[in-house]
């Protein structure tokens, strides 16, 4: 019951809504399935999808290797103070996205922040990273920063249920790090793999928090149409269409469900 009310009639409610069209003159109207063709036919949307799909190329293997790494080397048992650099790198995660967002985007700030101040104090002209070449890759930065701990804590977790007996095993083979880690800990975190690469995947199209807070502080490289979630927040709260921001969710949930759903499958065939 308490699913039925929290997660399908919401999905139903949007459907319903998707179906309509609210005009100046004439109201409320059924309309089919024509706000979905407008959607396939929306450059705007396709832009957003695009950007967020070339983010996903790039940091979320990114960030997946540096989580992956730090795992490894925190389970290697090699690491001094590994106590104090797991709950370093993990504590990011557990600060808020507005307020990791906020300070990352005063220190990005060429006329307030950590780039103005190197530029006064060396004589330097650094890069802006608020410009429009670089906000995707400032954005990235923000995320990776963000969830690199969340992600090795998956990885880390997964290797501490290895059975010490492969080790030995291994050790008696005369097998090094480097053999043990191909052989032992990255097949047997596999699973964990696919999972984490689902979540950031999954993430990676509903990001939200990090350009909209940003967009005030670089209102010339973000556009409100800069994701499809910041999108749809903008045609239903600045534009007043409801129907057609929920035409797009729709869209963009069986996107985010269809290519999750692809990498799951491929993640299992490779495991099986």
């Amino acid at each position: 019951m308490v699913f039925a009310f929290v997660f399908l009639a919401p999905i139903a409610y949007s459907i319903y809504l998707s179906l309509f069209r609210t005009q100046l003159i004439g109201g409320t109207t059924f309309v089919g399935l024509d706000n979905y063709q407008q959607a396939l036919q929306d450059h705007q949307f396709w832009d957003s999808l695009a950007r967020v799909s070339l983010f996903l190329l790039v940091q979320v293997p990114i960030m997946l290797g540096i989580a992956l790494l730090v795992a490894l080397a925190l389970d290697s048992g090699r690491l001094y103070g590994k106590d104090f650099f797991r709950i370093s790198i993990f504590l990011p995660y557990a600060v808020p996205a507005v307020v990791a967002t906020l300070m990352w985007g005063f220190m990005y700030g060429t006329r307030f922040g950590l780039v103005s101040d190197i530029n006064d104090a060396f004589g330097v002209s650094l890069p802006n990273p608020l410009g429009p070449d670089l906000i995707l890759a400032s954005i990235g930065n923000i995320v990776t920063w963000e969830f690199v701990g969340y992600n090795m804590l998956i990885f880390y977790s997964t290797l501490r249920v290895i059975p010490h007996s492969l080790y030995e095993a291994a050790q008696i083979d005369g097998a090094g790090q480097i053999r043990v880690i191909t052989a032992i800990k990255l097949p047997a975190i596999r699973g964990a793999l696919v999972i984490a690469t689902i979540f950031s995947i999954i993430g990676t199209f509903q990001l939200f928090n990090e350009p909209s807070i940003l967009q005030k502080l670089a209102p010339n490289s973000i556009t409100t149409d800069y994701t499809p979630n910041y999108y749809t927040y903008s045609l239903s709260f600045s534009g007043q269409q409801n129907n057609y921001s929920a035409t797009v969710a729709i869209v963009m949930g069986v996107i985010t469900m269809v290519i999750a759903y692809v990498v799951q499958l491929r993640g299992m065939r490779k495991g099986a």
